[in-house]
């Protein structure tokens, strides 16, 4: 997942000595002075809770980022820590909402099979049927409208289950296709993925069909059996 960190703290030492020398006089101070005591006092005037998650994963970036001749400013630090939120988590530009990140720590919270709202395995069974049957199997990366179907479920999903609640829905999803290819090869034995869908050949599948034949085995949803009979 890609991030946008305001990273114009680095400029001025782009720009040269002479910029360089001359920082302070427009507010600006190298990283490597952040815990001093007079940078500390600035940005505790400026508002800055120097202990809280927020400021410290927003300093974490930068750093990574930079070096501790790089300068930074008050105004560039506000910026960056508006990229997290109050624990210190990422929050997604594209949707506003932390807890989407994989990271070390959390990778343990991810696969995990939970349970997650009925109206969203409707809506991603709905939007996986049609898309399947307007691209003729093909998985279309261009068109799909998956990404809404998952912020959704994001919205509705508390922060610290939302990456087990995407695994999750990955599993329904996976199913959902993999029942609508074999009810298709059913109806036409010689059917590829891109050819012509013949008509009626999804019809009597539901979502609900489907998840009877699902069972779960540790981290995975599997299906027991495909049985697309009519």
């Amino acid at each position: 997942m890609s991030k946008i960190t305001d990273y114009g703290f680095l400029f001025q030492q782009m720009l040269g000595t002479k910029n360089a020398k001359n920082a302070s006089v427009i507010g600006s101070f190298q990283l490597s002075q952040l815990n001093s005591s007079s940078v500390q006092a600035q940005l505790r005037a400026a508002g800055i809770d120097t202990n809280s998650a927020q400021y410290k994963a927003a300093i974490k970036e930068m750093t990574q980022n930079g070096n501790g001749a790089m300068f930074t400013n008050i105004q560039c630090i506000k910026n960056s820590m508006k990229c997290y939120d109050k624990d210190g988590d990422y929050i997604n530009p594209r949707n506003g909402l932390a807890g989407l990140v994989l990271t070390d720590e959390n990778a343990g919270r991810q696969k995990r099979i939970i349970s997650i709202s009925e109206s969203s395995k409707d809506e991603m069974f709905e939007l996986t049927k049609k898309e399947f049957l307007s691209e003729n199997g093909v998985l279309n990366g261009d068109t799909t409208k998956r990404r809404d179907v998952y912020d959704n479920l994001y919205r509705k999903t508390k922060k610290d289950d939302r990456l087990a609640a995407g695994y999750t829905m990955e599993q329904y999803e996976r199913a959902y296709r993999q029942t609508f290819i074999s009810a298709v090869k059913q109806a036409d034995s010689n059917w590829e993925i891109g050819k012509p869908i013949p008509s009626g050949a999804l019809n009597g599948i539901t979502r609900e069909s489907v998840e009877a034949n699902l069972k779960k085995s540790g981290s995975l949803l599997t299906q027991a059996s495909v049985d697309t009979r009519i």
